[in-house]
């Protein structure tokens, strides 16, 4: 795939490194001096300016916001920072795409790029963070860049950047671009030496990035890993906005006569509705462990809950079964279409940690307070198609041809507690792309997707194993030809406890032998 690439970063090598590769020690005040000759570096595009290039000394890995802390060291590596394009944009407003990249001592010949988060904004540390099991891909030795996606905010939710045109398309798929392209030659450059393999890693927004990375620029990376992806944002905000009115009908409400949502279900039917999940659906997969690894096959209905003339025990009323039922359904329009996937019953939809679950609404932090018990889906739909979520939404564009043919391999992955973006439009995706591609066997060679049971949005779930690596299994489909049958999975939710996920629509089954706390016990079974 990156032949081509290749012999354009060899013919940007211009500086010598005192970096090393594969190994090789050079004494520490020799790199420093390396990494400051990089304050010279200059872009032959989008008038990059490098801001600083530091070398920072070897200490602890930094913690990451909303992510668990990671043990070990970070070993001496060059940080640059710089910016891209820099403008006086709409309003006034000063713009520039931002980045920084890491490059370790002790480099493997590889670049990761870190997908972002939220509306983005904010340059994060470049560590290849995510889904990286219990190692970053800084501390593997890999060159991480990352971006702001080219805008600056000081929250992850400022969208007053949609003002401005080129920012909106910066923000959608450009930015991505093009700091890819200016990283591959920087590292180059740096290391005197060409990248060997190059991978996408990101989840929410960046696994949206990730996608995009895959759709409209085929060839710029090897490896893919789209975690929890961002796609039809408005949708899936319509979508937990219908939830949320579904159990506002069944709320009481406060003085000004406006639901409160946060009240609809008590802590007792929250327990009603859980236990009878767990008695129908737990023990699916072979193990009652509180644990639903076989979502497909769990047909629960809240019906089955509602008091009756013949049920008054550990049961709920008939409406709030019956909101419960309808919400987790998902929206459709006044001609019964449906305009965005329900949600899987799971064990986080009682979640209160993180993003809370779907039977714990409360205040959403884009959709906002619920005053109305009704909803007219067929406006909101139409709101929720904007020019900016055509122009950079991934949910459609399955042409991956290019991408696949050249060696790219793509993993997703997508706790299936989810309460802000559906697994079920993740597996939409992937089922059409599968369509799409020649059926299940074709695809399977080059895109795989792992559901997480429990686990909610990029991460967490009180009853979830969340604690996983998709570098290592990325990295050895694209060098060694090795696809990723399972990739292991533990957690704090269980601590002894470890299992295999499975590529999708397979889940982990239990073979009725030997400690069921351990994933050698499982094998991945595919639905009948």
């Amino acid at each position: 795939m990156q032949n081509i690439i290749k012999t354009v970063l060899v013919c940007s090598v211009v500086v010598l490194s005192s970096f090393s590769v594969a190994g090789e020690k050079k004494p520490l005040v020799a790199a420093e001096k390396a990494c400051a000759t990089l304050i010279k570096f200059a872009g032959e595009d989008h008038a990059l300016v490098i801001k600083s290039a530091k070398l920072v000394p070897a200490g602890p890995v930094p913690q990451v916001p909303y992510q668990r802390p990671y043990a070990g060291t970070l070993e001496p590596y060059c940080r640059i920072d710089g910016v891209m394009d820099e403008r006086i944009g709409e309003g006034g407003k000063n713009y520039a795409i931002g980045f920084a990249i890491a490059m370790p001592k002790q480099w493997n010949g590889r670049l990761m790029m870190q997908g972002g988060g939220g509306l983005n904004g904010v340059v994060a540390e470049p560590l290849g963070s995510s889904a990286a099991g219990n190692m970053t891909a800084l501390q593997r030795g890999f060159a991480v860049v990352t971006t702001d996606s080219g805008h600056q905010s000081s929250q992850g939710f400022d969208a007053s950047f949609f003002s401005d045109q080129e920012a909106v398309l910066n923000f959608l798929y450009q930015s991505t671009g093009k700091v890819a392209m200016a990283a591959k030659k920087i590292v180059a450059q740096h290391y005197q030496s060409a990248i060997e393999h190059s991978y996408y890693m990101g989840c929410s927004t960046g696994g949206r990035e990730a996608m995009i990375m895959s759709q409209r620029y085929p060839r710029l990376f090897d490896g893919i890993v789209a975690g929890a992806p961002a796609m039809r944002t408005s949708f899936s905000n319509l979508a937990d906005k219908w939830v949320m009115v579904s159990l506002a009908k069944v709320a009481p409400k406060d003085e000004q006569g406006h639901p409160i949502v946060a009240q609809a279900l008590s802590e007792q039917d929250k327990t009603i509705v859980m236990d009878a999940l767990l008695k129908q659906c737990d023990a699916l997969d072979g193990v009652a462990d509180k644990m639903i690894s076989n979502v497909r096959g769990c047909n629960f209905d809240p019906m089955s809950v509602a008091c009756s003339a013949n049920k008054s025990q550990a049961c709920i009323s008939p409406e709030k079964a019956k909101a419960i039922q309808v919400g987790f359904a998902g929206p459709k329009n006044s001609l019964g279409v449906q305009v965005y996937p329900g949600f899987w019953f799971d064990t986080g939809i009682t979640e209160t940690q993180g993003l809370p679950g779907l039977l714990n609404p409360g205040f959403h932090p884009v959709v906002g307070k619920i005053t109305s018990t009704e909803m007219n889906v067929d406006q909101e739909a139409l709101a929720a198609s904007t020019p900016a979520a055509f122009v950079g939404d991934s949910a459609y564009w399955t042409l991956l041809n290019t991408f696949s043919n050249n060696g790219g391999k793509l993993i997703f992955y997508h706790g299936v507690s989810d309460p802000w973006f559906s697994a079920q439009e993740t597996a939409r995706y992937y089922d059409q792309l599968v369509k799409d591609n020649g059926g299940a066997a074709k695809v399977s060679q080059w895109s795989r997707l792992f559901l997480v049971p429990g686990m909610g949005h990029c991460g967490g779930g009180s009853a979830a194993l969340d604690y996983f690596d998709m570098i290592d299994p990325i990295v050895d489909w694209v060098e060694q030809g090795k696809a990723p049958e399972q990739v292991m999975v533990t957690g704090a939710a269980f601590p002894n406890r470890s299992r295999p996920l499975c590529p999708y629509p397979a889940f982990a089954h239990y073979t009725g032998k030997g400690d069921t706390e351990k994933a050698d016990n499982f094998v991945c079974k595919v639905p009948e």
